[in-house]
């Protein structure tokens, strides 16, 4: 899968557009960091990435079994230890309606793991960066 993401940031601090085909977001950072928080920080945007792709990951596989769930809420802290070096991200599962016995709620937390976005944060990862004018 490839994905492209243009972000731009002109000469409001911080106030970023970000451009993802024809979708459009703005990050920001909060206040006390000297931006206007006038739309999620990058943390913010990272953790909603996982959050947000365990709720769909989660809701293609219930409907696939046909399990009777109306809705997912998927809550992601994401704690940075900046002495260890070391990001813990806490992703806590929410359902409601329908009633899941206790072998499909651990089966949707092996689920959960497959996400892409989860796969990506835990997997190999590089960064190649160059400057282009």
């Amino acid at each position: 899968m490839e994905v492209k993401v243009t972000a731009t940031l002109g000469t409001t601090l911080y106030q970023t557009e970000i451009q993802a085909g024809k979708n459009r977001i703005s990050s920001d950072e909060p206040i006390d960091m000297g931006g206007g928080d006038t739309g999620l920080n990058p943390f913010e945007l990272l953790a909603s990435a996982l959050a947000s792709c365990t709720a769909a990951t989660l809701r293609m596989y219930i409907n696939r079994k046909n399990w009777e769930v109306d809705e997912i809420s998927v809550v992601v802290e994401m704690i940075e230890d900046k002495l260890n070096k070391q990001t813990h991200f806490k992703r806590e599962i929410h359902f409601k309606g329908g009633i899941l016995d206790e072998d499909q709620q651990k089966r949707l937390l092996v689920i959960a793991e497959k996400c892409p976005v989860h796969k990506v944060l835990t997997g190999n990862v590089t960064i190649e960066t160059a400057i282009n004018h």
